[in-house]
């Protein structure tokens, strides 16, 4: 007996019967454990990439055998699958991922016979022809007796009949392996792999009082699944911290450059709550979770509430230049995720969004930043934009030569003044940050002690009374 599809032309697939002789010639593998799998782990990196684990329970016969895994990750990279069982040795594998569709049943019937029903509108009687498939291109054409035709929807009702499924086509992705076991039984089996299409991303909420200094910290995680399968009561794992990838398994394609990794901020100096392993850090997610294919789904990472935080106002200058007109200095939410704090946790990179109340207590979104991973201990700087009403306008009173060791080129003697203004109704302390340095910098005389912060950079903390401003001046000698 053969078995049929039956298929309307220019709709979809609408039956399938299958005698029970010839399913077994279609699918020589064994069913025990081939529906799925009893039981599976997620890990999943930051970079599209993710390590999935597959436990099911087999019953073996003695020596060799196939099975057929089906329900593996579309996206499966085949040359990282493993397979591991008590007594059991792997002789062969393979990954079909031609997928049963119209299209595909149809190319697939290419110089075959197939059936053409066609429907009287009128009578509903039925005329059944065979017909030999010549293309199935940019449309199908066939041959019908002694005539050839092609296959359209011209508004007689047509099914196309296939006498079998071909056997490279499959309903959905599925991994066989060649098996040679020790003796007959059932056994578990945990088929390893690693995937492309799961990702993951983190996303925070602090929500800021200023006046009392502290602030709410939410965290999330957002799953999404583009692997083209579901991943059922997973039990799922994220990690924060970047691993090596060979520009081979870069998913943007061989030759083109990887996506930039985020930056790490490394001022961490306590242990926090996630699990370390190899320099990056594993969060596991608190229960088993579902996602489906094409589905982003989030989980939560962290709740804390009553953390100290402070606002930065900042003002940065690259070179030593006059400005014609005030900037605006930026503003910034700053909290340390130490365990005194509340937080104490290493956070992964991602996105943070800021929410402070208006008088009417309703909170008020004041913009975002990307946040670096964050060892804990560190501090964190969210900055949130730009402050009108807080301005910086730096000048150059003076430049001039100034006297130099015999083994420097060049030295010269800047004398700055920074007009920083606030138009608030409070008072406000802005940072300057003048950058442009060279070799061996001295601060000569300045109006507010600063303090040369690194090889580029001088900071100056600059009080500034409401509605006021404040003068700070210095002369700074640099050179290289």
């Amino acid at each position: 007996m053969i078995h049929r599809l039956a298929l309307m032309t220019g709709v979809a697939l609408t039956m399938i019967a299958v005698s029970p002789a010839s399913a077994q010639d279609a699918a020589p593998a064994a069913q025990d454990g081939s529906g799925g799998p009893d039981a599976v782990s997620l890990t999943i990196y930051n970079q599209n990439i993710a390590l999935v684990e597959d436990t099911r329970s087999l019953t073996l016969p003695s020596g060799r055998s196939r099975r057929e895994f089906p329900g593996v990750s579309a996206s499966i990279r085949p040359e990282t699958v493993g397979l591991s069982g008590r007594g059991l040795s792997v002789v062969e594998q393979n990954f079909d991922y031609d997928l049963l569709t119209p299209d595909k049943l149809m190319q697939s019937a290419v110089g075959d016979e197939i059936g053409i029903v066609r429907t009287n509108p009128g009578s509903g009687a039925q005329e059944t022809q065979r017909a030999t498939v010549l293309a199935a291109n940019q449309g199908v054409v066939l041959q019908v007796g002694d005539h050839i035709e092609v296959l359209r929807d011209d508004g007689v009702p047509t099914r196309v009949i296939f006498d079998e499924v071909p056997a490279n086509l499959r309903p959905r992705p599925t991994l066989s392996v060649t098996l040679d076991a020790e003796g007959a039984g059932q056994r578990d089996v945990t088929l390893t792999y690693l995937t492309t299409g799961l990702q993951w991303k983190a996303d925070y909420v602090a929500r800021f009082d200023e006046r009392a200094g502290r602030l709410d910290l939410t965290g999330w995680i957002t799953l999404t699944n583009q692997s083209g399968v579901t991943f059922t009561n997973a039990d799922t794992r994220v990690v924060a911290g970047d691993v090596s990838l060979i520009n081979g398994n870069n998913p943007y394609g061989r030759g083109y450059p990887q996506p930039p990794r985020p930056p790490v901020r490394g001022n961490g100096t306590e242990q926090g709550g996630a699990q370390g392993l190899a320099d990056v850090y594993i969060y596991p997610l608190p229960e088993p979770v579902t996602v489906a294919n094409n589905q982003t789904k989030q989980v939560g990472l962290i709740d804390v509430a009553d953390v100290p935080a402070s606002k930065r106002y900042l003002f940065e200058a690259d070179s030593f230049t006059s400005e014609t007109e005030p900037r605006a200095a930026e503003v910034a939410v700053i909290f340390s995720n130490d365990r005194a704090s509340g937080v104490g946790t290493q956070l992964p990179a991602g996105v943070a969004r800021v929410y402070v109340n208006d008088e009417a207590g309703e909170p008020r979104f004041i913009g975002e930043d990307q946040v670096a991973h964050t060892p804990a201990g560190s501090d964190i700087v969210i900055t949130t934009g730009q402050a009108f009403d807080v301005t910086v306008q730096p000048r150059v009173v003076s430049s001039q030569a100034a006297p130099k060791p015999a083994y420097y080129r060049w030295r010269t003697r800047f004398e700055m003044e920074y007009t920083v203004r606030n138009a608030r109704s409070e008072a406000v302390v802005v940072e300057v940050r003048q950058h442009g340095l060279g070799r061996d910098t001295q601060l000569q005389g300045q109006s507010i002690e600063g303090v040369v912060q690194d090889a580029n950079t001088i900071v100056w903390r600059v009080p500034v009374p409401a509605n006021g401003e404040t003068v700070l001046t210095a002369a700074v000698v640099t050179g290289g």
